[in-house]
């Protein structure tokens, strides 16, 4: 069931949801909302102390994701996978 409100956003909320709409991310800025408050409620699993360190990990991505484009540090998928294997066959090898 959906239950129609009103909030109110700031000029710094709004346009950032609005973004993540023409964007793509969302198809609307009731989902922008309902998936803050999805991840609020995932946060309150954590200890105060990976709920800390989860918020500040989210504020850097934030942070990040502000700046253009070109300041972006490319991203080759396959090669960061196959880095992240041969450190954990490395570590697990030395183990056994």
């Amino acid at each position: 069931m959906n239950v129609k409100n009103t909030i109110t956003l700031s000029d710094r909320y709004m346009r950032r949801a609005e973004q993540m709409v023409e964007d793509g991310q969302f198809s609307s800025i009731e989902k922008v909302v309902e998936a803050g408050i999805d991840e609020l409620l995932r946060s309150d699993d954590l200890t105060p102390e990976q709920n800390e360190a989860v918020m500040g990990m989210a504020d850097e991505i934030r942070r990040r994701m502000e700046l253009p484009r070109d300041q972006w540090i490319p991203w080759d998928g396959e090669a960061v996978a196959d880095r992240i294997k041969a450190k954990l066959d490395k570590k697990y090898n030395k183990q056994g």
